[in-house]
């Protein structure tokens, strides 16, 4: 079997901090050559892979200020497509833009939805000849038709379990209004925690005028985006991950991620969040402050043993892995 993952190019593969789409491309990469596949991922030049890597771009254009992503995309989709005659199967995880172009391509497509920027987009599915995955059940447009849900893996080796836990609440995603960062300020002033924020800032604004005055440093600590290797340290270290979004969160990785530390979780009820978390044994579900409050307390309490079995067990590299090799087999026994 031969396959083209055609990766996205903001952020290198795998990423250096922030970047899932890049992360689980990447994995998913490395997890197919090493059950013997044989892989072509389609990056950017400074990726780090197992698999061969192909590409026109040499860095993310989220790191280079001279690079623009639409042209670049454009020109890292029609490179990869122009080789599409070498391949069994193209795995799209570049969202909409390949899609508009499917018909070119001399290979079944399969696309993995990571999430949709706005319904706009969907003519460009609707049109296409690609197979769709989702990465959660959750997160499925009543448009489409899809091959299968696939939930994201996470390379567990990298996010050793913490028995002990600090006192401290964690934050992780993105500085912006969706990832609920004020209120996850206002959840551990309630509960008498202290917090650390880790991410990117998405929202200048909002950072400058609602999280920024409560970074002291002492209550509120603001580390920036973080690398692997300080991620697991953070989340490890953390009582308990707070997650109040204000969106419907496609998936989730740092949830996941969290739990794999033994960490639980207390998110709001959005998007996937049902889905992911294992109320009373991974974390909590809360519908607003006082209710995550409440599930602090209650899951600063919970087995952190069991919560990385029960991570391990759901959303492992290994058991992404599988899911999509039954999605390829199915595709390609069905031409």
């Amino acid at each position: 079997m031969k396959i083209a993952l055609l990766g996205p190019i903001a952020w290198r593969t795998p990423p250096r901090h922030y970047g899932p789409w890049e992360l689980v491309t990447g994995l998913l990469a490395d997890g197919l050559v090493r059950r013997g596949v044989e892989v072509t991922l389609f990056a950017t030049l400074d990726s780090v892979t197992l698999a061969r890597l192909a590409g026109v771009c040499g860095r993310p254009y989220q790191e280079d200020d001279e690079i623009d992503g639409r042209v670049w995309e454009a020109l890292h989709v029609a490179y990869a497509l122009s080789r599409s005659a070498e391949f069994d199967l193209i795995h799209n995880h570049l969202d909409w833009l390949p899609l508009a172009f499917s018909g070119l391509a001399q290979a079944p497509m399969v696309t993995t939805i990571h999430g949709f920027s706005s319904p706009r987009i969907l003519p460009a599915y609707l049109r296409s000849n690609s197979v769709f995955v989702s990465i959660s059940d959750a997160d499925r447009a009543p448009e489409l038709e899809y091959a299968a849900t696939v939930h994201h893996g996470v390379d567990v080796t990298t996010l050793p379990f913490s028995a002990t836990a600090g006192d401290a609440l964690v934050c992780f995603g993105r500085i912006h209004p969706d990832k609920g960062t004020a209120q996850a300020i206002e959840i551990a002033r309630c509960a008498d925690r202290p917090l650390v924020l880790c991410g990117p800032v998405q929202d200048e604004r909002y950072f400058a005028d609602v999280i920024e005055p409560h970074v002291d440093g002492d209550t509120v600590r603001y580390l920036g985006s973080v690398g692997r290797e300080e991620r697991a340290q953070v989340l490890g270290a953390a009582a308990c991950l707070v997650h109040p979004i204000a969106f419907a969160e496609p998936f989730g990785l740092s949830v996941v991620e969290s739990m794999l530390c033994g960490t639980p979780v207390v998110a709001y009820a959005r998007g996937s969040m049902p889905e992911l978390i294992e109320d009373g044994v991974t974390g909590v579900l809360a519908y607003g402050v006082d209710s995550a409050v409440a599930g602090v307390k209650r899951a600063v309490r919970f087995d952190r043993a069991a919560c990385r079995r029960a991570a391990e067990c759901r959303f492992s590299a290994d058991r992404m892995v599988d899911g999509y090799l039954d999605v390829y087999e199915s595709v390609l026994s069905d031409r």
